[in-house]
């Protein structure tokens, strides 16, 4: 297999960058999440985002879903054509003007290695990774600099693109995903927290927003699962609400990465039988 670079620590450096990304909570994961050689059937991720538990398991037999169509489109074009992404990638400006330029670009008029490569360089170089559109669906977050820009090269998309053959890619909603599940596979589950957790407060992630209706939804599903042999991994808010719809299941608090903080506020879910 091909080796990922390593960023922060982490084994793995995400395809996107936007608050709330899992590489950082890689470590502590590692503890929970099975080995890729201890999956019977396949890895599911339903809320793919930037995909660094996926590259962290590495897993042989993967279905990946996201109900963001621009997300998903760059998984596959990364699968795809991963050179043709990056010689697209590499070619924008380095400039505050060029970024404005690139973002002002109709993605519906682009070819899908093209609208991959705007969206990568985008929310690399956009502020703090935020992403959030307008009312008319355009993205519309300012200039934030080149920095994180390198982070990423040709060897790392081909890393991606190798990690991804084993994957199917699907434009979905969780409920389909999940229903297709079966004894065997297991499931891990990122989805936008709760509103009123500082990822929404901030707006740092508001491609669509996700309602407590569809927290619920989810729980159904994922007891569902559970009673057909499923096992799965759910990060998500500790708010009350949220406890609320798992009683049943292990909870286990998420350590805060500052000291002055008692919780992160952030839980681990799992089914029974754990995730390992």
């Amino acid at each position: 297999m091909s080796s990922l670079p390593e960023m922060n620590g982490s084994k793995v450096v995400p395809v996107l960058r936007y608050p709330g990304g899992k590489q950082r909570l890689l470590a502590f994961l590692s503890r929970i999440l099975p080995r890729r050689e201890t999956i019977e059937g396949r890895y599911v991720e339903p809320f793919v985002g930037g995909a660094s538990v996926f590259l962290h398991v590495r897993p042989r037999n993967a279905v990946l879903s996201d109900s963001n169509a621009e997300l998903i489109d760059l998984y596959r074009a990364i699968k795809r054509d991963a050179r043709g992404v990056w010689e697209r990638y590499r070619v924008f400006g380095n400039t505050k003007r060029d970024y404005y330029s690139a973002r002002g670009l109709d993605p519906t008029k682009l070819r899908q290695t093209d609208r991959a490569a705007r969206l990568l360089y985008l929310n690399r170089t956009c502020f703090k990774g935020n992403w959030r559109h307008n009312s008319k669906g355009q993205f519309n977050i300012g200039y934030g600099g080149q920095s994180r820009r390198w982070v990423i090269g040709l060897e790392y998309l081909k890393a991606v693109s190798s990690a991804l053959r084993s994957a199917s890619i699907r434009h979905s909603d969780f409920e389909p995903a999940l229903e297709d599940c079966q004894a065997g596979d297991f499931v891990f589950l990122d989805p936008p927290y709760l509103p009123g957790h500082r990822e929404l407060v901030h707006d740092h992630y508001a491609w669509q927003r996700f309602t407590f209706e569809d927290h619920r939804r989810l729980a159904v599903s994922l007891r569902e699962c559970a009673s057909r042999g499923v096992r799965w991994c759910l990060t998500t808010s500790s708010h009350p609400d949220v406890l609320g719809l798992f009683r049943g299941f292990d909870v286990h608090d998420i350590p805060p990465r500052g000291q002055s903080q008692s919780r992160s506020g952030e839980i681990v879910i799992l089914s029974k039988g754990g995730g390992a």
